[in-house]
C-alpha cells in the first residue's frame, strides 16, 4: 500500500520527458516539487550532475526553470527539497526499498518487454509507470490513456504503460467519435517534431536509413506503432486503422491528420459540435477545442492531450471526414504520465 501523505515517486530516465514531468510537477505544486499529492525523491540517470542541474535550469523548449535549482552534495535541490540523484545503469544495483519509493516513473524507453520491465519489480520498485507503449500486450498489467480507460486501472497492477503521445492524442477522440457517430475506417498521418533519434546532419545514427539523414533539412517518413496502440485501446476498431509518421524540422508540438470514414451521414458541424462539447465536458481538461488561426508553435508547452482545430474540419462525400488536431508532444504526455500516477496510487491505497 502507497504511504500516507504525499507519495513518494522517482524518475528513471531524466531526458526530455523525464525533466518534462519533473517541471510539470513542479508548476501543478506552484512551488517545489511536491503537487498533486506526490513528491519526487529521487532520479536515475547517467549524465553527471553538472549536466543534470544545467538542463533542468535551461530548456531550449520550455525556458528556463521557474524556480531554484542547485546541487547540493548528491541531491538536485528543487526550491529547497531535495532530489538524490543516482547514476546506474542497470535496476539491479539500485536499494530501492531504501529510497521507500511509491512509484517510479521509467522515462528512458529502454524497457519494452514483460521480462526487461520485471526487473524493476524483482529489485523492490512496488510499481512502474512506462513512458512508452511496449512490445507486446503481456509485457505489461494494462496499457492507460487518461481520460480513455484509466477508470479501468487494477489497483493490484504492477507494471503499467502510459502509451504514447499520439496514442493519448488520438484515442479520446476516436473513442467518443465511434460512439456517437459510428467509425468504419481510419487513417491517421502523424506530422512530428524532430526527435533525438535522428542527427542534425547526416551521420550513421539509426538503422532505419532515413533516419541517418539531418533532422532539420528533411520531412522523414518514420515508422509508427501509431495503428497497434489505438487498436489495442480500442479493440473494436480492430483490422480497421492504418497510420504512417512523417518527422519534420521543428523543435516541439506535433499533429495529427485524421481521416474517418463514418458508419453514417455525418458534417462538419456535427463533428465539431461533438468534440467541442466533450472539451467543455467529458474531456474537459484532456481535450481543447479551437477554430482560431493558429500556427503549432502556439501550443508549445500545452498540457492537453489533444487540442482539435475545428477551422480544418472538413466532410466529403458525406461519409469521410477529416481533422486536424494539435499536441505538445513533450508537455502534454509528461501531463497525463502524472495524471495517471495519481489515480493509480490513489486507488491503490483505499484497496
Amino acid at each position: 500500500m502507497p504511504s500516507p501523505g504525499p507519495y513518494r515517486i522517482a524518475l528513471n530516465g531524466y531526458g526530455r520527458i523525464g525533466r518534462c514531468v519533473l517541471r510539470a510537477l513542479h508548476e501543478r505544486a506552484g512551488a517545489g516539487i511536491q503537487g498533486a499529492g506526490m513528491q519526487i525523491v529521487a532520479l536515475n540517470d547517467l549524465a553527471d550532475q553538472a549536466s543534470i542541474e544545467y538542463l533542468t535550469r535551461f530548456d531550449s523548449t520550455h525556458g528556463r526553470f521557474p524556480g531554484e535549482v542547485r546541487v547540493e552534495g548528491d541531491c538536485l535541490m528543487i526550491d529547497g527539497q531535495p532530489v538524490q540523484v543516482l547514476s546506474q545503469p542497470q535496476p539491479e544495483t539500485i536499494d530501492w526499498k531504501a529510497l521507500n519509493i511509491d512509484l517510479l516513473l521509467e522515462c528512458s524507453g529502454q524497457y519494452t518487454s514483460r521480462e526487461e520491465a520485471s526487473r524493476f519489480t524483482h529489485a523492490g520498485v512496488p510499481r512502474v509507470l512506462f513512458s512508452q507503449p511496449m512490445a507486446n500486450e503481456s509485457a505489461v498489467d494494462a496499457t492507460v490513456v487518461f481520460g480513455a480507460n484509466h477508470q479501468q486501472l487494477d489497483p493490484q497492477a504492477r507494471l503499467v504503460s502510459n502509451a504514447s503521445c499520439t496514442t493519448n492524442c488520438s484515442v479520446p477522440l476516436l473513442k467518443l467519435l465511434n460512439e456517437q457517430i459510428g467509425l468504419e475506417y481510419v487513417s491517421i498521418t502523424t506530422i512530428h517534431s524532430a526527435m533525438n533519434d535522428q542527427p542534425v546532419i547526416d551521420a550513421y545514427h539509426h538503422t532505419d536509413l532515413r533516419r541517418t539523414r539531418s533532422a532539420f533539412q528533411s520531412m522523414i517518413p518514420v515508422s509508427t506503432g501509431l495503428a497497434r496502440g489505438i487498436e489495442r485501446l480500442l479493440p473494436e476498431l480492430a483490422g480497421r486503422v492504418q497510420a504512417k509518421a512523417i518527422r519534420v524540422p521543428t523543435l516541439n508540438v506535433s499533429a495529427l491528420d485524421i481521416t474517418l470514414q463514418t458508419q453514417r451521414d455525418t458534417s462538419a458541424e456535427e463533428i465539431n459540435r461533438l468534440l467541442q462539447a466533450a472539451s467543455q465536458g467529458t474531456f474537459k481538461g484532456l481535450v481543447d477545442y479551437t477554430e482560431l488561426p493558429h500556427a503549432s508553435c502556439d501550443f508549445n508547452h500545452d498540457p492537453h492531450s489533444a487540442v482539435v482545430d475545428g477551422s480544418q474540419t472538413r466532410v466529403s462525400g458525406p461519409r469521410m471526414v477529416n481533422l486536424l488536431v494539435w499536441f505538445d508532444n513533450e508537455w502534454g504526455f509528461a501531463n497525463r504520465m502524472l495524471d495517471v500516477a495519481d489515480y493509480w496510487l490513489q486507488i491503490a491505497s483505499r484497496d
